[in-house]
């Protein structure tokens, strides 16, 4: 354990951080699965409701700094081109 009063801040704060980001990215994570899966499923209205929110999550993300902007833009764009293709 640090001696210094800002060190011993200093860990408090990242852990609180850590735990926001896991949150976040695990949230990011779910609704990625759950789009993903209804893309499995050929189901073009299952598709239609989950593919916003996975892309709502994927920039929540990326605007609160867990996931890089590009990485960001390059999971929305796998999504929505996997998603595309089962709609045509």
């Amino acid at each position: 354990m640090a001696n210094i009063k800002s060190a011993r801040k200093r860990i408090r704060v990242n852990e609180l951080r850590r735990e926001r980001n896991m949150s976040v990215k695990s949230r990011m994570k779910t609704h990625i699965r759950r789009a993903e899966e209804a893309i499995q499923k050929n189901d073009p209205a299952a598709v239609s409701e989950e593919l916003p929110r996975a892309l709502s999550q994927i920039d929540r993300a990326a605007s609160k700094g867990v996931i890089h902007r590009n990485n960001a833009s390059r999971k929305k764009a796998t999504l929505q081109r996997r998603a595309n293709a089962i709609q045509q």
